[in-house]
């Protein structure tokens, strides 16, 4: 099968860096597994960084953890799906990712493709989905429908963010804050329902309290944490709550949280395909619930731009515009 590999750490702009391979087709599927044949797939920085900092050493390593496809074939305990459904899932880091023609991936982390949605457009979505559910009601306990209370998204005009506004302004009744730093991140930001959109280039503490004079209760930081860090913590109210999901480059001092009894909450979304929780369900339910919120027009998508075939020079484009941090909404690629 045709698929895009790397063999070893190398810049982005290094031809050798992404390369075009032919693998071995998958086993037949076992237990609950499915095969999927891949139609489309989407970019995520997770990919960028594993590639960089993740030698195979010479071996064959697939990225890519976001596709949207067919069931061609179900293991012999699957349930939930059967060959010819259309589907869209993230995947996990620990198996083989979605750059190849087909894959295998445990059902219980697969959602229905939403029947609105091209295979494109749905490629866009499992990843950033399920990381901004998750952030939002299971890390930072946001209730559904919850009355009132103000969150604060930093850098919410990339993938994630994109999504997590969306939940926000649509399923809780919290007043969002979105920064972005560009007319057109913030137009795109302000395009998917945030109540208000600061320039996080400027002092952030004076621009969120230009609109939220009372601080915040919830905050997700998606980037960039260590240098918003101190903000964070003078900006969210006593006993607020403080989701992340990035790598900060330098080490945070959790201690600053004491005095307003500040939580910290992880966000990984393959936490739970990594140890086998027996939650592990929640994200086919996730996928299928944001499925029925996609077709009934609630949420929208966040694909921006379709790059074209999957191919190792259109990655390296992608990975390329990933690792410039000026991307808007989500990459996607379709076909091989």
């Amino acid at each position: 099968m045709k698929a895009v590999a790397y063999r070893q750490s190398l810049p982005i702009e290094d031809a050798q860096s992404l390369l075009d391979v032919n693998l071995p087709e998958p086993a037949a599927p076992g237990g609950r597994d499915l095969l999927v044949r891949v139609h489309a797939v989407s970019v995520n920085p997770v990919d960028t960084k594993i590639r960089r900092s993740v030698d195979p050493q010479g071996a064959d390593k697939v990225l890519g953890w976001d596709a949207a496809g067919i069931v061609l074939a179900v293991g012999p305990q699957a349930s939930l799906f059967q060959p010819g459904d259309a589907v869209f899932y993230a995947g996990a880091i620990d198996r083989p990712g979605s750059n190849a023609e087909l894959q295998l991936v445990d059902e219980r982390i697969v959602g229905r493709k939403p029947a609105t949605l091209d295979f494109a457009h749905a490629a866009a979505l499992p990843l950033t989905t399920i990381t901004a559910w998750e952030l939002l009601f299971d890390r930072l306990g946001v209730a559904r429908g919850t009355p009132g209370g103000t969150l604060l998204i930093t850098g919410a005009a990339g993938g994630v963010g994109s999504i997590a506004v969306q939940l926000a302004r649509q399923l809780t009744g919290l007043t969002v804050i979105g920064t972005a730093s560009r007319p057109e991140t913030q137009a795109w930001v302000r395009e998917l329902g945030a109540h208000h959109v600061v320039d996080h280039r400027q002092p952030l503490v004076d621009a969120v309290r230009a609109v939220a004079p009372q601080g915040v209760d919830y905050a997700m930081s998606l980037t960039h944490t260590e240098q918003h860090y101190d903000a964070l913590i003078e900006l969210l109210n006593p006993q607020g709550r403080l989701g992340l999901i990035d790598d900060p480059a330098t080490p945070i001092d959790i201690r600053a949280m004491k005095r307003k009894s500040i939580s910290l909450h992880w966000e990984f979304m393959y936490t739970r395909s990594l140890f086998h929780t027996p939650d592990m369900l929640a994200q086919h339910r996730v996928l299928n619930e944001v499925a029925d919120l996609l077709d009934a027009g609630v949420l929208r998508g966040t694909l921006r731009e379709n790059l074209g075939r999957i191919d190792a020079a259109t990655l390296r484009r992608a990975h390329a515009r990933l690792e410039s941090g000026s991307t808007i909404g989500k990459l996607v690629l379709q076909g091989f």
